[in-house]
């Protein structure tokens, strides 16, 4: 800056400069420096958080927990799947196979077994008398009936005795084995007649009675 002779001070091109860096840096305090309260608290600062690594593991062990609970949940289900799929096959199969053996002729049952055929002599008198005389226990031999059989009866189930004491008492001894009334009702046999002259319950009641008193129709050799 200069003085002329005019009494007035002459700014330089510098000065201009100066003066209008001024006059901008004011206006600028001017703009920038008046900010309305409304818009101060809207673009209030944003306080920053804190990192705390404690928390964030707690986040990261729920996370992982609920993904497992997760894992374990759909594990399940498909177990559970697996197993009713599982049981669903069974069912159809056992449906499969009712519905073939239903389609399957009925087996035969087995035909009974034929009763035991005995020759109606005294050959199958005595054969069925033992066979009854085992299933019941009591004791004697083919050979010890029929000799006794021939020497009281000679083999004759019609056979009566009408003149030895037990006659005259009333008490003839009748059939193959000459056995007396009392005495046959009294050893008689279930599942045997109970007619006296019949041949095998005769034997059957018999032998009862010397098993009781000889031990066996092989002990008697004489009137018993």
């Amino acid at each position: 800056m200069r003085s002329n002779h005019s009494g007035y001070t002459r700014l330089t091109k510098a000065h201009k400069f100066a003066a209008a860096g001024v006059t901008t840096a004011a206006a600028a305090g001017v703009v920038l420096g008046v900010v309305p309260a409304a818009t101060a608290a809207t673009h209030a600062p944003v306080k920053p958080v804190a990192w705390n690594a404690e928390a964030f593991g707690q986040t990261q062990d729920a996370e992982l927990a609920k993904a497992a609970d997760a894992a374990a949940t759909q594990a399940k289900t498909d177990a559970q799947a697996k197993v009713k799929a599982a049981a669903d096959r069974g069912a159809q199969a056992a449906s499969r196979a009712q519905a073939r053996t239903a389609l399957k002729p009925a087996a035969a049952k087995p035909a009974a077994p034929a009763p035991k055929a005995y020759g109606d002599n005294l050959d199958g008198w005595i054969t069925q008398a033992l066979d009854i005389m085992k299933a019941k226990n009591i004791p004697g031999s083919y050979e010890g009936i029929k000799r006794n059989v021939m020497r009281e009866s000679t083999g004759n189930p019609h056979a009566i005795n009408d003149w030895d004491v037990n006659a005259v008492n009333g008490v003839p001894s009748k059939g193959l084995l000459q056995i007396i009334d009392p005495t046959f009702k009294a050893y008689h046999v279930d599942g045997t007649s109970w007619d006296i002259y019949d041949p095998v319950a005769n034997i059957v009641a018999s032998c009862n009675y010397a098993a009781d008193k000889y031990g066996s129709m092989d002990n008697v050799n004489s009137a018993y």
